[in-house]
């Protein structure tokens, strides 16, 4: 599977993906992931900055106001339609343009960063993505990435629950089996389930590398790894979303940051 067969499932996915998550119902990415990632983001006022595979531009959205000056690029026309509509509504002076993350269209050494959140595991070629962003990145500039954590994002997945059952514990296994394109379908939990019901499921083809296959593809295209991020809820949000309980199981999702050396 290639990007432009990619493409058309993302372009399937956009509006109801965008419909839910903008109605709050992507919690995991706005209570956990998001907060998280932000939190650990260096300083990037006026800095010049990229943002690989946006979606909607939600992520986007909060990199513009913590004051960088941001250019979104993501492979479906669906998504960039709707962020481009949300900066007419709120501007914010980010670019958005729909490219490819294994062919971005811009010179060497063009952005002081690069920010990519939960998106390089939905890329059929992840070594090129990471290749590209790293060229297009100054020496010293930093790339900062989420995706699913790849330890329990795995084929075999059920939950271990006690007597009353109340999930303590998680079964992961086929840790090595490989995904190239295979369709994975879901839809977010927290939306009502007489709204998801009416819509067709995301369909996301999957794609996956285990986790010292990320480190090394990082570490081999130069790049200097810098921190790490395990992202889960506090007690704040439990009290208030007691649904988001399982994310103090395991980890979903993992943080990378890693930076270009200076020549």
């Amino acid at each position: 599977m290639d990007d432009k067969e990619v493409s058309k499932y993302w372009d399937e996915n956009a509006e109801n993906w965008t419909r839910l998550a903008r109605m709050g119902y992507d919690r995991c990415r706005d209570l956990i992931n998001s907060p998280a990632f932000f939190k650990i983001l260096p300083d990037i006022v006026n800095l010049k900055g990229l943002d690989i595979g946006s979606g909607e531009g939600y992520n986007t959205r909060i990199s513009a106001k913590k004051g960088a000056k941001l250019t979104a690029i993501d492979i479906s026309k669906v998504f960039i339609k709707y962020a481009k509509e949300k900066e007419q509504q709120e501007p914010l002076g980010i670019i958005y343009e729909v490219a490819s993350a294994t062919e971005l269209p811009y010179p060497d050494n063009n952005f002081d960063f690069a920010v990519a959140t939960m998106s390089l595991m939905d890329i059929a070629e992840t070594e090129i993505a990471i290749a590209e962003a790293y060229r297009v990145i100054k020496p010293g500039g930093f790339f900062q990435f989420s995706i699913s954590h790849p330890c329990f994002a795995t084929p075999k997945w059920e939950w271990v629950k006690d007597e009353e059952g109340r999930r303590i514990g998680l079964i992961v296994g086929d840790y090595f089996k490989k995904f190239n394109g295979e369709i994975e379908e879901w839809i977010f939990g927290a939306a009502p389930k007489d709204m998801t019901d009416k819509m067709r499921k995301f369909r996301i083809p999957r794609f996956n590398m285990i986790l010292s296959e990320w480190l090394n593809l990082l570490i081999a295209k130069g790049l200097v790894l810098e921190e790490f991020c395990e992202p889960y809820p506090d007690d704040e949000i439990l009290k208030n979303f007691p649904g988001e309980h399982d994310s103090t199981i395991i980890p979903y999702f993992l943080i990378i940051r890693c930076r270009k050396p200076n020549k």
